[in-house]
């Protein structure tokens, strides 16, 4: 069944979910972690619609492919189509603020990136974005303001600002907009902040957003 995004009332989005753009290494702690570069320009890669599920469902992890590693990420529900915009027009097109996992097969990841071959069966696969439901832009501070957490079995795992990004989110979804024409339904990811790790099975998630969001969910 195809993911629909939701608002933190349970009011179903009136467009689907269409493509899910996200950005690599936007926290430079992030990238040190991975003993990857900081980049000097954000790194965008796609996940389809069918990697969406439900954040609040249980989390159906694929370790017979090796490491699965959770990256916690702020998510932005697009209500305007977006093409070669500003940084003000990106930031008014942004309708909801919610949580995702970026999910991705660390092992398979990296035995790709060895290859020089592209990743995408690493972040791609069906269930590798699970997303919250989104809380409407007017009950969210401005964007450096917004913090978000993870504990996973009550210990703190990842803590997120807004004001650590690299690329901010008007200047990311502005970038965005040069390089793919962003549609109603659309979500972007901006990045994960350093802590990422593998999912063990029979964990807790509990995950918290600035504005009043809170999702508890468990690892299969």
């Amino acid at each position: 069944m195809r993911f629909v995004p939701h608002f933190i009332d349970g009011q179903a989005y009136a467009e689907r979910l269409g493509k899910i753009v996200c950005v690599g290494r936007n926290y430079a702690e992030h990238a040190r972690e991975l003993d990857n570069p900081v980049p000097s320009e954000p790194l965008l890669f796609i996940k389809p619609a069918t990697s969406a599920v439900p954040l609040e469902s249980p989390i159906a992890a694929p370790h017979t492919h090796g490491e699965v590693h959770y990256e916690t990420e702020l998510a932005l529900l697009i209500g305007e189509e977006l093409s070669h915009v500003t940084a003000g027009e990106a930031e008014r097109a942004v309708v909801g603020i919610g949580l995702a996992l970026d999910l991705t097969l660390r092992d398979v990841q990296s035995r790709l990136k060895e290859k020089g071959h592209p990743w995408e069966i690493a972040k791609a696969f069906d269930g590798a974005c699970p997303l919250s439901s989104f809380l409407p832009l007017s009950q969210v501070p401005n964007w450096s303001a917004l913090s978000f957490t993870l504990e996973i079995d009550g210990e703190p795992r990842q803590q997120g600002e807004g004001a650590d990004m690299l690329f901010p989110v008007p200047t990311l979804l502005a970038d965005m907009s040069r390089h793919f024409t962003l549609q109603p339904g659309d979500v972007v990811l901006t990045g994960t902040p350093a802590g990422v790790g593998p999912l063990v099975s029979g964990a807790e998630l509990r995950f918290t957003l600035t504005g009043g969001l809170e999702v508890t969910t468990r690892v299969e």
